[in-house]
């Protein structure tokens, strides 16, 4: 079972609700991938007049657990007051922090996400922080509260994968008891699985599925790899070797004359 904040889940795959060809289409992936949890972008549900009420009642329909976040952010301020609006919208205390510091490759803005991750957990919030795989940053947002950390693989919605797979190793070695989420950049059910023999407890996604040919199908696919990974993980993954390693026994080899 994976625990984040008290509470217990079965699945390990968080999932976004971005990007589908269609609400329907959205709803069948979510109940394909057997998430627990989806995140919501309050900037984007809360646009367009009243389809953002309708969204969240398919929401509601599915009995999955709101990840609010606060996409688009750019400031401590700004992904602060964002936070309170969705407490209140879609009543949970639980919160994606997102503070972006750069355009291009939408990096966390590490500084003021430290400040953001304070004051909203002095305000009661379950923060789920978007991060790098900095480890003086992540002590800081332990320092400020936070129970979960969510390094990102690569710049969000590249589908690059694991671009620095030492820093995300020494991460989980520095924070062994702390529950670590991939967060962002994963692409291929393989890199899912990839984070998950690194012993990471979960990943959170949507580009992947929401914009492949079939996103019914590919959520499907990533709940395989991240439970595959998992479980590779669990029995102890083989190290790779400089040298070859024969599987077959030398001694008892035939001899001929």
């Amino acid at each position: 079972m994976l625990t984040l904040y008290g509470t217990e889940l079965s699945s390990r795959l968080l999932l976004g609700t971005a990007r589908y060809p269609s609400p329907a289409i959205m709803e069948e992936a979510i109940r394909a991938s057997g998430t627990e949890i989806v995140t919501v972008s309050l900037r984007r549900e809360t646009a367009g007049g009243g389809r953002g009420g309708q969204f969240f009642e398919v929401i509601r329909s599915l009995g999955v657990h709101v990840l609010p976040n606060t996409a688009g952010c750019h400031t401590a301020k700004e992904a602060v007051l964002t936070a309170r609006m969705a407490r209140d919208l879609f009543a949970t205390d639980w919160v994606k922090l997102e503070v972006i510091g750069h355009h291009d490759t939408l990096q966390p803005d590490v500084f003021a996400l430290v400040e953001a991750a304070r004051e909203l957990g002095a305000d009661g919030f379950k923060v789920f922080p978007y991060t790098t795989a900095d480890l003086v940053v992540a002590e800081k947002l332990l320092e400020a509260g936070c129970e979960v950390l969510m390094p990102w693989a690569s710049p969000i919605g590249s589908a690059r994968g694991l671009v620095d797979p030492a820093a995300l190793v020494s991460m989980r070695a520095h924070f062994p008891d702390v529950p670590l989420i991939v967060d962002a950049g994963l692409g291929r059910p393989s890199h899912a699985a990839q984070a998950m023999e690194l012993g990471y407890d979960a990943v959170l996604l949507n580009t992947a599925v929401a914009g492949a040919a079939d996103p019914v199908a590919m959520a499907r696919a990533f709940a395989s790899a991240i439970e595959a990974g998992r479980e590779g993980y669990r029995a102890g993954l083989l190290e790779p070797r400089d040298m070859a390693v024969p599987s077959t026994p030398v001694i008892g080899k035939a001899v001929f004359a």
